[in-house]
C-alpha cells in the first residue's frame, strides 16, 4: 500500500496534484496529514521527505520526494497515468512539466487557498500573460484531442497538475476565456475534487505566511472555512 504524505488541502497545492491523481485513478493509497507550521516546516517534513517538501510518496522502501517523480512512478504501475495515444502523451507530460515548472506569477499572486473569495488589488502584466498562457493551452489540449479532458476522453496526470488551478480561478476569480472555465468547471466537480475541497474547508488549522500572502494580494470577500 502506498504512503502519500501531504500538507493542509486548503493551501498544498503540491500535495494536490498526487493525491487527486491518486483518488480519480482508484489507486490504494493511505494519507498522512502534517500541517504547515511556518518555519518549522522543513524539520518536520524531513522526517519523511528528503528534500523537506510535500508531497511525498512512500512504498515500502522506496521513496519519491517530487510531484512529477510521482507521477512517472505511479505510471510505470497502473493505466492511465497517461494517455495511450503516443502524441497525446507527449502533449500531457510537456503540458504537465509546464506546470511544474512554470506560471510563476500566478502562484506569487494568485496562491492557494480553497476556502476564501478574494478581489485581487491588481492584475500585473506578468499574472495576465500566465493566464493568456493557460487559456491558449488548455484551449489547445480541449481542441486537439477532443476533451472533455485535456489529453482526450479520460482524466490523466496533466489534468491532476491542473487541479489546482481551477480553485485558484474559482478563490480569485480570475479572468479565463469560457472553454477555460468551462473545464474548471468540470474539474471541480470530479468526486476526488469535490472531497479535497470539502475537507479543506473542515481543516483547523491556519498557517500565518499563507494568511498574510493572500491578505497582501487582495480584498478578502469571503471565508467559507470552518472555525480555526
Amino acid at each position: 500500500m502506498y504512503t502519500l504524505y501531504i500538507a493542509n488541502k486548503n493551501y498544498s497545492s503540491w500535495s494536490m496534484r498526487p493525491w487527486v491523481l491518486l483518488h480519480e485513478l482508484g489507486i490504494p493509497f493511505d494519507e498522512v496529514m502534517v500541517p504547515f507550521e511556518g518555519n518549522h516546516n522543513w524539520a518536520n517534513f524531513r522526517r519523511f521527505a528528503p528534500n523537506g517538501k510535500v508531497p511525498c510518496l512512500h512504498d515500502g522502501d522506496t521513496v519519491v520526494w517530487d510531484s512529477l517523480g510521482i507521477a512517472e512512478y505511479l505510471a510505470e504501475r497502473h493505466p492511465g497515468v497517461w494517455p495511450e495515444d503516443p502524441a497525446a502523451r507527449a502533449w500531457a507530460r510537456c503540458a504537465a512539466a509546464e506546470m511544474h515548472s512554470g506560471f510563476g506569477a500566478l502562484r506569487e499572486h494568485a496562491s492557494m487557498s480553497c476556502g476564501i473569495r478574494v478581489r485581487l488589488f491588481h492584475q500585473p502584466e506578468a499574472l495576465k500573460a500566465d493566464l493568456a498562457r493557460l487559456d491558449e493551452l488548455w484551449g489547445e489540449g480541449l481542441q486537439r484531442f477532443g476533451g472533455p479532458f485535456l489529453a482526450g476522453a479520460h482524466f490523466t496526470a496533466v489534468d491532476a497538475f491542473y487541479a489546482p488551478v481551477v480553485y485558484r480561478i474559482q478563490t480569485y476569480d480570475l479572468p479565463v476565456q469560457a472553454t477555460s472555465a468551462a473545464y474548471a468547471a468540470r474539474l471541480r466537480a470530479l468526486p476526488s475534487c469535490r472531497r479535497w475541497y470539502e475537507e479543506a474547508l473542515q481543516e483547523p488549522w491556519r498557517d500565518t505566511d499563507h494568511e498574510d500572502h493572500t491578505h497582501l494580494a487582495g480584498e478578502w470577500l469571503e471565508d467559507l472555512r470552518a472555525a480555526g
